[in-house]
């Protein structure tokens, strides 16, 4: 076996259930989950009758793993239209089955473990993926700690001028899961200059980008580095999805774009891995790419939603309106004494809700653990089942009062 394999830490997801085991939630509630980030408004019809018009003809040979042309362009002019930013929809844009395995293989593309202390850096809280795919990449991670000063925005100014010497990839993620703090432009110019005079790649994992609440579109990568003239977006990739933006999670539907001296060698690494799409998904995916309507609604019914439950957990929680994502970041009352854990786990035996505890999406860094003492709560239900679950949450915490 891989004795890398052996250097991965449990999903959180599978830390959350150990943690739930021989809890018996309250009977007389239903249960309500916020614990995982899995969208669950309906997926728009007019996406289903794409797959399903290409099903006689899409399933008989196989799909290329560049994408077709028609696909590429299709992302390339949602590119356009989202950022105002142009691509080579022929050399810097790869369809990808969703973020996820993109986030991963881009590491085994871009790693060269047999150099001294090969590193990645990445944002702590964050999506275990990243360190995954750092490890088995033959990399070490370094952790930058959220700043709750800064709506929990990462310190890339605090990493160490050693560090990002060895420093080969660092993961973005703008909107931040779990936080929704979104990079302003200062922060991605450091970032280019940082990558300029040590050479390493940026990841910037932006599948939350169409869910905001406020103001203007969250800025994107490829944004940013136009804005600054960086016009062939050297050593920068954007990774994007469907899943979110379009409610279509299990079509595994994504794209990633940026330097073309990047994406070269991604795609031979795909194309030895097998990650090419579906026909079928694809004709779906060019239908959602070219439609906002969609995504306007989509946005809408979370709007609703963090507009009621937001001021309610305000009144007994630390918890704020994030800039973006569909995450509440919030702090655990002073009567859990900061255990997450314990609040998570006394909250689904009293009240029949499950939440994250932030701990399990965080690492001991610098003697301390970023997500400890804060729990992370996905408003993916409908709204009248989140207000519900705001509703038994704060009798929960004026319980203990």
């Amino acid at each position: 076996m891989n004795p890398l394999l052996s250097q991965l830490q449990p999903y959180p997801f599978e830390r959350l259930r150990n943690l739930f085991e021989g809890v018996t939630p309250n009977p007389a509630y239903r249960p309500i989950s916020l614990g995982i980030g899995e969208p669950k408004h309906a997926t728009p019809q007019f996406i289903q009758d794409a797959l399903a018009a290409d099903l006689a003809t899409g399933l008989s040979g196989y799909p290329p793993t560049a994408g077709t042309p028609a696909l590429r362009e299709a992302c390339a002019g949602w590119l356009q239209r989202r950022y105002g930013v142009a691509v080579d929809a022929a050399t810097q844009v790869i369809p990808v089955l969703g973020s996820r395995e993109a986030l991963f293989s881009l590491a085994q593309t871009v790693i060269d473990p047999t150099r001294a202390g090969a590193t990645v850096v990445c944002p702590n809280p964050f999506y275990q993926i990243y360190e995954g795919a750092a490890l088995l990449a033959g990399a070490q991670t370094h952790y930058v700690a959220s700043d709750p000063a800064r709506n929990f925005a990462p310190r890339w100014d605090m990493v160490a001028d050693e560090v990002w010497a060895r420093t080969q990839l660092v993961y973005v993620c703008s909107p931040g899961n779990p936080t929704g703090a979104v990079m302003p432009l200062e922060e991605w110019q450091l970032l280019f200059e940082l990558s300029d005079r040590y050479g390493f790649v940026i990841a910037s994992d932006e599948c939350y980008s169409e869910i905001y609440f406020q103001g203007e579109p969250p800025l994107g990568g490829l944004q940013a580095a136009a804005a600054l003239g960086r016009t062939d977006f050297r050593r920068l990739v954007m990774l994007t999805s469907l899943s979110k933006r379009s409610n279509v999670p299990g079509m595994r539907s994504g794209f990633v774009a940026g330097d073309a001296q990047v994406i070269k060698p991604f795609l031979l690494y795909r194309t030895y891995h097998g990650s090419a799409m579906s026909p079928v998904v694809a004709a779906a995916s060019i239908a959602a790419w070219g439609d906002e309507t969609h995504v306007e609604d989509n946005r809408r019914r979370y709007r609703e939603k963090f507009a009621r439950v937001t001021p309610m957990l305000e009144t007994v929680m630390d918890v704020r309106l994030p800039d973006a994502a569909f995450y509440l970041w919030a702090g655990v009352p002073a009567a859990w004494k900061g255990s997450d854990t314990d609040f998570a786990r006394e909250l689904l035996a009293q009240y029949n809700v499950a939440v994250l505890p932030g701990s399990y999406l965080a690492r001991d860094a610098g003697g301390a653990n970023p997500g400890r003492g804060r729990v992370r709560m996905a408003l993916v239900a409908d709204t009248d089942e989140c207000v519900e679950a705001a509703e038994r949450i704060v009798h929960f915490i004026q319980s203990k009062a």
